[in-house]
């Protein structure tokens, strides 16, 4: 009898379900099966109102497979974000989401330095006209864009997420890219780097991070995270495939991931605790 979590798949900002078409069948390949949530039609809704959409996608999910066991949630990027809000914030006092683990590829959880640099007088201009094509785009104006205006780093919305803080009863994971090489064909628009606030608030670029999200950004205390690659090689032969867009379909990601998903939960088994 397969006694293996749901995992809920959350795409990120401006992306789409498709993001997971490596995931889906090593999914399937190792009996978990998964529920893959669209918020596509959700662009310019903030991220209550998505983390809300969520929720009752999973009730449903729940109503029509009978399912009333923990769940797991895989995000990439922005959407690890809308998963905690809804855990953490709307969720957090009363717990009633059952969820055993919380799985976030490149994500920005303590804010996105990008969000705040698109609104930088300064640097903003460049850097949106660098990511044309790549991750915005054309005549994206990020004073239009919600998600983006809610994840500046000192945003109400992060404010927010700091207070809640991470729950116990939910082990947190992270999967992070990053340029251990210094390989320019990492991210190719800031020459395999990633943009970040320095020590002194100041903007400074790192290969710490996977072209889009540094990897001070990620933290979260008492996660597992997991920086990638594992070898070094790998990032001569396929650098491409550790940026931001390209982790979802990354197979040492995608691997990563499944492992984490294929433990069976049968009634009482959870993780062992975080800290």
């Amino acid at each position: 009898m397969n006694h293996r979590c749901p995992a809920v798949l959350v795409h990120g900002w401006r992306s789409h379900p498709g993001i997971w078409n490596r995931l889906a069948p090593a999914l399937s390949d190792a009996a978990v099966p998964f529920w893959n949530f669209d918020h596509t039609a959700m662009q310019g809704a903030g991220t209550e109102t998505i983390a809300l959409a969520l929720r009752d996608y999973i009730h449903a999910k729940r109503k029509e497979t009978g399912y009333g066991g923990p769940v797991d949630i895989v995000c990439h990027s922005m959407g690890t974000c809308i998963a905690r809000y809804l855990l953490e914030v709307l969720d957090g006092d009363a717990q009633e989401e059952d969820v055993r683990q919380l799985v976030g590829i490149g994500p920005p959880n303590n804010g996105s330095a990008m969000a705040e640099l698109f609104n930088d007088p300064e640097h903003g201009p460049e850097v949106i006209r660098r990511l044309i094509g790549v991750f915005v785009p054309e005549d994206y104006d990020p004073r239009e864009d919600t998600i983006v205006q809610e994840f500046r780093p000192r945003s109400r919305t992060v404010a927010a997420l700091r207070r809640a803080g991470t729950r116990d009863d939910i082990a947190y994971r992270i999967a992070l890219g990053v340029n251990l090489t210094a390989n320019p064909a990492f991210f190719p628009a800031f020459g395999g780097r990633t943009w970040e606030f320095g020590p002194d608030g100041g903007w400074r670029t790192t290969y710490a991070g996977d072209g889009i999200v540094p990897h001070s950004d990620s933290h979260l205390p008492g996660a597992q995270v997991d920086v990638l690659p594992a070898d070094p090689a790998n990032l001569t032969r396929h650098p491409e495939f550790y940026c931001h867009t390209m982790l979802p379909r990354n197979p040492e990601v995608v691997a990563r991931v499944r492992d984490y998903l294929a433990v069976s939960s049968g009634p009482g088994v959870r993780n062992p605790p975080r800290r």
